[in-house]
């Protein structure tokens, strides 16, 4: 079975004249565990919306959608504990705390549900940025990394708290086109070495094509 299922998921939005978009027109969609699937798409496509569905931050308004072969809880608080289980995020705004060591920007979704890390939790973090080449970068504050270090910190903090499922919006179109390939390959690597199954969205031909396959989102539906 696969890890993810969608079945004729349909989202629209009110346009302010009483009318009503369809961003997504009835997308089916399966991904194996282990799987990488690239989505790409012209800007506005619907590849953000359905992220935010597949990341259960954003309800469709119709269609089903089973992960790990099992339909969503209904309940706010129960999606919020599957999203923080199971589900990590990388962003194309890498959204660093300033205030935080790159050590402790990795430790935050673990300190979102306990007081402080536990010691294996921390060796973790640590074998994540030698996996991304920036366990020299430890101690360094934001504002002293480099836009491809912020992108790599920013990875970490998606796999901490080891997530079956990695989404990943546009994680590499802040970046120069020397950091968006390493980005690019990270994610192929900790694809095959921590077995994650990613889900990423892009308008770069180049950076999705680093992934098993590639989807396209066209008019609302995924093709």
């Amino acid at each position: 079975m696969a890890y993810i299922q969608l079945l004729n998921i349909v989202k629209g939005y009110p346009d302010g004249e009483n009318r009503r978009n369809e961003t997504l027109r009835g997308v089916n969609l399966n991904v194996e565990a282990g799987d990488f699937v690239a989505v790409t798409g012209a800007s506005g496509s619907g590849k953000t919306t359905l992220l935010s569905i597949l990341g259960l931050l954003m309800t469709p308004d119709a269609g089903s959608y089973i992960l790990d072969g099992k339909p969503l809880p209904a309940s706010e608080t129960e999606r919020a504990a599957l999203r923080n289980k199971k589900i990590g995020f990388v962003f194309q705004e890498h959204r660093l705390l300033p205030q935080y060591t790159a050590l402790d920007n990795i430790l935050l979704p673990v300190l979102a549900t306990q007081r402080q890390a536990e010691p294996s939790q921390i060796a973790y973090a640590r074998r994540l940025m030698e996996l991304t080449g920036i366990a020299p970068l430890e101690t360094k504050y934001p504002h002293t990394l480099s836009g491809g270090e912020s992108g790599r910190t920013a990875l970490c903090r998606a796999l901490v708290m080891r997530p079956a499922l990695l989404l990943a919006d546009e994680p590499t179109g802040q970046l120069d086109t020397l950091s968006a390939q390493h980005i690019a390959t990270l994610l192929r690597q900790v694809n095959e070495e921590l077995k994650t199954t990613i889900l990423m969205v892009t308008h770069s031909a180049e950076t999705a094509s680093v992934a098993h396959s590639i989807r396209t989102l066209e008019n609302g539906i995924l093709t």
